[in-house]
């Protein structure tokens, strides 16, 4: 990770009896990237999500799914 690169957060939390990847700590990248960024991964991980105060909000706890894993690794790394 390069000096300027942000560290991100992944997490997950419980909405309404359903779960949520959370993706925080992005919120200097601007709102047309982190759009992209989430574009991408919902692209690869055939999931929904939205962004939201400058976070990436993913439906399902994506923590294991082998192509999220590859798609965080690749963005941040």
């Amino acid at each position: 990770m390069s000096e300027g690169t942000p560290k991100p957060k992944v997490y997950v939390e419980k909405r309404g009896g359903k779960e949520v990847t959370i993706i925080k700590g992005l919120h200097t990248w601007g709102k047309e990237r982190l759009e992209k960024t989430a574009r991408d991964i919902k692209k690869k991980t055939g999931c929904g999500g939205t962004v939201k105060d400058g976070i990436i909000e993913l439906q399902g706890d994506l923590r294991g799914n082998s192509k999220f894993k590859a798609e965080i690794l690749k963005l941040f790394h």
